[in-house]
């Protein structure tokens, strides 16, 4: 997933990157308040608590507002350099703490924090609109913008200057009188329902215990079975085996258990969250999507995906309906022909006719890919050790770029299960710090992200301030007897952040609003999801997968057997993809309030839908990408990337996997440049073409292998 964003409702991209704070805390000063001097200023966690960050937004919005006031009342005509690059370098105080906060309510939460985010949700959303409104600095940067050609300005500096116009033109600035008003109302009623919605998510996940004995445990392999009896042995109850929805232990639980009844328990349950009770958000996520459709109404547009696709590669929905729709003609044949395989193979092992249902596809396509290929994803777990996949999934980064990674336990982290990571450059430059943050709890959200706690930039005396990165996981523990062994699915999960951690460390940009990951989010993916190729490649797993009790490099057959299996299911797999975009698309192209959520789903994804609808069960309540974070209207953006990342990847098919010349042509042409550029340009210029969906088609195995000539 893209990295997680600062929630400021409707947020203008001009608030930039916090200047470093202090970290000698004498007596109980507010660690944001100050620079830090800690090793490479990274921020000093052990000093912060939950009662610093109010005072210290409050303080950071008062700071920012005099940086306005200041920009706004300038005697001097406005200039690119006191108008736009002021407005950018404002904010640094605010952002310092958002830039804190934010990330760890994500990944280190709690009752309190999520109780404070309410309230910070509701201060930066009237900010943020206060700002955005300002008419007397949307008079200066417009003046500015109409004379733009006088300038002579850097392609960056253009940027700069087209993305500003742009965010406070769509922010509202052009509203009069009564649609100004409107819109302020709307823009804080959408920042506290997205907050909500995001919460209710973590709550009620954290509610489920299911509680088994061992005549249940059929089928699970050992590494579950062992983790849910420690799980049951910390709650005091030997003997027993406990089980969550985490997104590891339901996978599992799906992909192994023989108990149809008890998969399709844990099917219902997962699938039924945040439906009903107290953490419904039934209610709240059809009035997300209507309040977004008033927002953009105010706009002048129909629907928000009118608003939304503006600013993207896509541009506008009919083009985003033009790939799915590609994509839905070229893959349902071949799921008609999976499912009819995996159906026939279904019925031979029950003995009967089997109407396969979503509990069941993990299972029997699990099993049927056992007979066909003789592969077992528990054979591969003990050669995915977690530490030597870090060795693999880290080297890469040196095999294809020169970079190195050395841990340093000097660098203070926000919990125990975190490590940090020194990052320099082949020319031994220091280029940022990661974080690594791989293992589930009750404080983390479910699934795997991308953020920063300091992005890069270059100060007007050339100074350059460098990233500190982290990736977050929630990747299969450790057990009393076995380290954290991943599966295939893992190792992907853990290529695909690392490469927005690349995207945002190798920035070289002058303004952190158009810095790493922040560039239009079809093209986000694009770093993450190239990465996610070398799994899938003998060559790379050769290089760190052993295992983790004898040392022996992972046998040729089993590498062989990954890569022989890539395509299995990938009818199931593209179409999944899919439903969740078509969805999203028809969330966001609504031109009246949703009545019947529950219908309004199952009607959106009526065309790639694969099973039976179950009455209760829907995804939208729990769809956090759409309702709580920043893909509204963009979930067809994994897509549009896979088109991206797979006619990327034939480069190197052709030119060799950690072909220098050419990986040193996607750093210089994409990874480092941002969004100083138009991506369709920064992507020509390293490919030599515009992309097709065909290395998509080939790579999946709709279309032959053959390879193309490759233009670059």
């Amino acid at each position: 997933m893209k990295k997680l964003k600062l929630a400021i409702a409707a947020s203008l991209a001009i608030m930039t990157q916090a200047q470093p704070v202090h970290s000698q805390n004498q007596g109980n000063v507010n660690p944001f308040y100050q620079e830090y001097t800690t090793v490479h200023k990274t921020v000093p966690f052990s000093l912060v608590r939950n009662e610093h960050y109010m005072p210290a937004i409050e303080r950071g919005i008062k700071l920012h507002n005099d940086e306005i006031d200041a920009i706004v009342n300038n005697p001097s005509a406005p200039t690119f350099e006191n108008t736009i690059v002021a407005l950018e370098r404002s904010g640094a105080d605010l952002n310092r703490v958002l830039n804190t906060f934010y990330p760890l309510l994500s990944a280190d939460s709690d009752d309190e924090l999520m109780e404070i985010s309410l309230e910070v949700s509701k201060k930066l959303s009237a900010h943020s609109t206060g700002i955005s409104l300002n008419q007397g600095l949307w008079k200066r940067i417009k003046e500015v913008y109409e004379n733009k050609d006088s300038y002579k300005l850097l392609p960056e500096d253009s940027m700069l200057l087209t993305t500003t116009y742009d965010s406070f033109a769509r922010n509202g600035a052009n509203l009069q009188g009564e649609e100004r008003e409107r819109y302020s109302t709307l823009v804080s009623r959408l920042s506290e329902l997205t907050t909500r919605f995001g919460q209710n998510v973590l709550k009620e996940l954290n509610t489920y215990e299911i509680w088994l004995n061992a005549d249940d445990l059929s089928g699970l392999p050992e590494s579950s079975v062992e983790a849910a009896s420690a799980a049951a042995k910390a709650k005091g109850r030997e003997g027993e085996y406990l089980f969550t929805l985490q997104q590891p232990v339901y996978t599992a639980f799906l992909k192994y258990s023989k108990r149809p009844d008890l998969r399709e328990k844990f099917y219902r349950l997962y699938n039924s969250r945040n439906t009903k009770g107290e953490y419904s958000n039934m209610q709240l996520m059809a009035d997300i999507a209507d309040t977004r459709r008033q927002i953009a109404n105010l706009f002048g547009h129909d629907t928000y995906a009118d608003y939304a696709l503006e600013k993207t590669m896509a541009e506008n929905k009919e083009n985003v309906n033009s790939l799915l729709d590609q994509l839905a003609k070229a893959y349902i044949p071949a799921q008609q022909k999976e499912f009819a395989e995996l159906t026939a193979f279904a019925k031979k092992k029950e003995g009967r006719e089997v109407v396969l249902q979503p509990w069941d596809y993990s299972y029997y396509a699990n099993l049927l890919k056992e007979e066909k290929f003789g592969y077992n994803e528990e054979e591969l777990r003990p050669y995915f050790e977690l530490n030597n996949v870090i060795d693999g999934v880290f080297g890469l980064a040196t095999k294809l770029y020169g970079l190195t990674f050395t841990k340093n336990d000097a660098i203070e982290v926000y919990h125990a299960d975190v490590n940090a990571y020194d990052v320099t450059d082949k020319d031994g430059s220091f280029l940022g710090v990661i974080y690594t943050d791989f293992f589930p709890r009750e404080s983390k959200r479910p699934g795997a992200w991308m953020t920063a706690f300091r992005e890069e930039s270059i100060d007007a005396d050339g100074k350059a301030t460098r990233p500190h990165v982290t990736i977050v996981m929630n990747f299969t523990k450790p057990t009393p007897t076995k380290p954290s062994l991943l599966t295939p699915y893992e190792v992907s999960t853990f290529l695909h952040e690392f490469g927005h951690a690349l995207h945002g460390l190798m920035a070289s940009t002058v303004y952190s609003s158009l810095s790493g990951t922040n560039v239009y989010r079809d093209f986000v993916e694009l770093p993450s999801q190239f990465n996610e190729n070398y799994l899938k490649q003998k060559e790379f797993l050769d290089g760190f997968a052993r295992h983790y009790q004898t040392g022996a490099s992972i046998p040729a057959e089993l590498v062989n057997k990954i890569v022989e299996t890539s395509q299995f299911g990938a009818g199931y797999a593209c179409l999944r993809q899919l439903s969740f975009g078509m969805t999203d698309m028809a969330w966001h192209t609504t031109t009246e309030p949703v009545k019947d959520p529950a219908k309004f789903e199952t009607e959106a994804m009526a065309r790639v839908n694969m099973f039976p609808v179950v009455d209760g069960c829907l995804f939208s309540p729990q769809f956090s990408h759409i309702f709580a974070g920043g893909y509204a209207a963009g979930y067809y953006s994994y897509k549009w990337a896979e088109v991206l990342d797979a006619d990327a990847f034939e480069v190197f098919r052709q030119n060799g996997l950690f072909n220098r010349e050419k990986a040193d042509s996607f750093r210089e042409n994409v990874l480092s440049r941002g969004g100083t550029e138009h991506p369709m340009t920064l992507y020509k210029r390293f490919r030599g073409q515009e992309p097709t969906i065909d290395a998509l088609l080939r790579r999946d195995g709709i279309l032959p292998q053959s390879l193309p000539s490759v233009k670059n």
